[in-house]
């Protein structure tokens, strides 16, 4: 099967999986990070097909909306691609990339690397912050119950992972515990670049948002 028809195959599956996807983690932030892991590839010596079908499965069954299941979203892009006869060698290739993707994966020990991961791990760290990284962070904290802001809880900044999976501060401390932090670990030139101009509205957007609110946060 051609590349692009397989691209076109996946994309399909994808979007008719998360219709009714969160806002932030939907549809169109799988087509956001496609694009964005597409144009960073470019620049890249790396496997396209590998690079577009992790982008667009890397989410497909994301453990904090499955009980906090961190295989079913490995497991769920394996059986659709085996559906698709591809090449186990690129399957297994990306169901590491999913395995690997997320910021909590961070957390543990390092144990795959591949230039594909960086690429995709870039793009997804993108889509958290700059413009884009702020509505999703109030989207996901309002479909959480979350409080917006409250200057009585301060940013935990020494979290372990089961902490950060079941944190639930205010959407404001989520950009101290994670967005804030996402540009110094990008991995690939071009992503870095691009995560330059998003921190910097992120930090604008922070300094706007305490000026308006009166108040400091906690640190």
């Amino acid at each position: 099967m051609e590349h692009a028809v397989i691209v076109e195959k996946t994309r399909d599956f994808v979007r008719k999986t998360l219709e009714n996807a969160e806002g932030g983690h939907d549809w169109w932030h799988i087509h956001r990070l496609w694009l964005n892991a597409h144009r960073i590839a470019e620049n890249e010596n790396a496997d396209m097909l590998v690079v577009e079908l992790a982008a667009l499965l890397h989410d497909i069954a994301d453990s904090k909306f499955h009980g906090g299941d961190e295989e079913i979203g490995p497991a769920t892009a394996g059986k659709f691609l085996r559906e698709l006869y591809i090449d186990e060698s690129i399957i297994m290739h990306v169901q590491e990339i999913i395995r690997n993707i997320s910021f909590k994966a961070g957390f543990d020990q390092k144990t795959f690397h591949s230039k594909e991961l960086e690429i995709v791990q870039d793009a997804d760290r993108l889509d958290a912050i700059g413009a884009i990284g702020v509505a999703r962070a109030f989207s996901y904290g309002g479909f959480k119950g979350r409080e917006i802001y409250n200057p009585e809880v301060a940013p935990n900044m020494n979290m372990t992972k089961e902490e950060y999976k079941n944190s639930a501060s205010p959407s404001i401390n989520h950009f101290y515990e994670k967005l804030l932090l996402l540009k110094d670990k990008m991995n690939t030139g071009t992503g870095k670049k691009m995560a330059e101009q998003r921190h910097l509205f992120m930090e604008m957007y922070l300094q706007q948002f305490f000026d308006e609110a009166g108040t400091y946060i906690q640190e």
